[in-house]
């Protein structure tokens, strides 16, 4: 997994309506944590997941499928012990990412 962390002040809504969009390919990664200062965001097609939190961004690329479901599941897995969870992905109404997401064994995580 490739991670690059980047400092970059603002809000989580940056993200959410350019770089994270859904017409960019990303689905949202759904906690009870999610904030105006924090937000998850997967892309099936890239196997990328970004994370805002306070200014600090986390992207990570996953080098396959399986890795990249895995993260997903961490990420589920950390939410649900720390009571921010469960995580659920939003593929919005695209068939296509919703079915990306299935491909990847993740149906269950999803809205």
């Amino acid at each position: 997994m490739r991670i690059t962390r980047e400092f970059c002040p603002g809000d989580r809504y940056v993200y959410d309506f350019g770089l994270c969009s859904y017409a960019n390919g990303w689905a949202q990664v759904d906690t009870a944590q999610d904030a105006s200062y924090f937000g998850t965001w997967a892309n099936p097609t890239r196997l990328m997941i970004f994370n805002y939190c306070e200014g600090d961004t986390t992207l990570k690329e996953a080098a396959s499928l399986e890795e990249f479901a895995a993260e997903l599941r961490e990420i589920d897995a950390w939410n649900r012990a720390h009571g921010y969870g469960p995580a659920r992905i939003d593929p919005g109404f695209d068939p296509a990412m919703r079915e990306a997401f299935e491909g990847l064994g993740l149906a269950d995580m999803l809205h």
